[in-house]
């Protein structure tokens, strides 16, 4: 058997054992590359990067590339497991792990942290001040902001001017959010901010233009939430505090919704389904600054319930699929563009649902 033909089938074995059968940055399962530097296995998708990073990583196709004898040991005496004791060895808790659908700045800068800077060794990240690109609140133009996010009194300030001694606006981290929307804000780097501010959920959509920089206010975010929930939800453990950090929404689209006497005209709205919070927000459009409404979600046992609704030549309405939401107080019907989009719509309602109330949700009125 030709060297090519046996180091292609070692490198075939070693890829299926359990530590290396998924990509050893983004976890996609059944990775094809591998970085003869490093002794990892990679996904075609963060082979990208590691090509990029010359000085410390070097990237080969498992199956198309030949593999010399002793990057073959290399390969063997390594793996992802070895790697990950050494490069992941101080991440800590709070710190976003990208996953295989993540976006390309969160990945990216993920495979950069770990292997070029080298930098997961238990710094303190709970203060950032530095300046972001932000959408003014009734303007689509981004101007740029001074921020600065503390742990000691777990805020986020920002201020007009870089030398202002005086915040526009103080946010707490109480119900903070933070996840990527390069679509959404029109950047690769783009991200959102959600906060409460008087009962009411408003966005800040921001950006920077350097990834390594908007990936490291992201994990900020998460370093002051982690500090903080670990004090308000004592003694609750890492894996409950995890998911808790910053969520993305469980579905966000268009649809049309009428008024409580459902004889008003529909208009078309811009909805976002948060499951960890259990509300349905809706705002006129997807960059909106201030959402126009919201509705809790309780559980069957609480009186609510999605089903469809028939099709109908529904008042102002020029959509055809139609789905009703009942609540304790009323019902909400909306209507959806396309029939997947209505399968959607009810399947995510009826996920939410399903789960189980946490103790903080009895705090909401309708449940009481």
């Amino acid at each position: 058997m030709a060297s090519w033909d046996r180091n292609t089938i070692i490198l075939l074995d070693l890829v299926k054992q359990p530590e290396n059968a998924r990509c050893a940055d983004c976890g996609a399962p059944d990775p094809d590359w591998a970085s003869y530097k490093l002794g990892v296995f990679v996904c075609l998708n963060c082979s990208g990067t590691h090509r990029d990073l010359t000085d410390v990583s070097r990237v080969k196709s498992i199956r198309l590339d030949n593999w010399e004898d002793d990057l073959v040991e290399f390969m063997r005496r390594n793996g992802n497991a070895v790697a990950k004791a050494q490069y992941e060895k101080s991440v800590p808790a709070f710190y976003y792990r990208p996953q295989q659908h993540d976006c390309v700045v969160l990945r990216d800068q993920w495979i950069r942290a770990k292997y070029a800077r080298q930098e997961f060794t238990g710094k303190n990240a709970g203060f950032c001040d530095g300046t972001l690109w932000k959408k003014g609140k009734n303007k689509r133009q981004f101007q740029k902001r001074r921020f600065v996010l503390s742990q000691d009194d777990f805020t986020l300030r920002y201020f007009i001017k870089e030398d202002s001694k005086v915040a526009k606006a103080i946010i707490s981290v109480r119900n903070m959010n933070a996840v990527f929307q390069p679509e959404k804000v029109g950047h690769q780097n783009g991200l959102q901010i959600t906060y409460m501010t008087e009962d009411r959920t408003r966005n800040l959509f921001v950006y920077h233009e350097n990834g390594q920089e908007i990936v490291n206010w992201f994990n900020a975010v998460r370093a002051v939430r982690y500090a903080y929930l670990r004090k308000a939800l004592a003694p609750a453990n890492d894996s409950e505090l995890m998911p808790l950090l910053t969520t993305r929404s469980l579905k966000e689209g268009y649809m049309e919704k009428t008024g409580p006497m459902q004889w008003e005209p529909f208009k078309r709205r811009w909805f976002v389904l948060c499951s960890v919070d259990r509300k349905l927000l809706y705002f006129k459009t997807p960059m909106d600054a201030l959402e126009l409404g919201a509705v809790f979600i309780g559980t069957e046992a609480h009186g609510f319930s999605v089903r469809e609704t028939p099709t109908r030549g529904s008042r102002g309405s020029r959509w055809r699929y139609g789905l009703t939401m009942e609540t304790p107080d009323r019902n909400f019907i909306f209507m959806c563009e396309q029939e997947l989009e209505q399968r959607d719509w009810i399947k995510a309602f009826q996920q939410v649902i399903a789960q189980p109330l946490l103790p903080q949700h009895y705090s909401n009125k309708k449940l009481i």
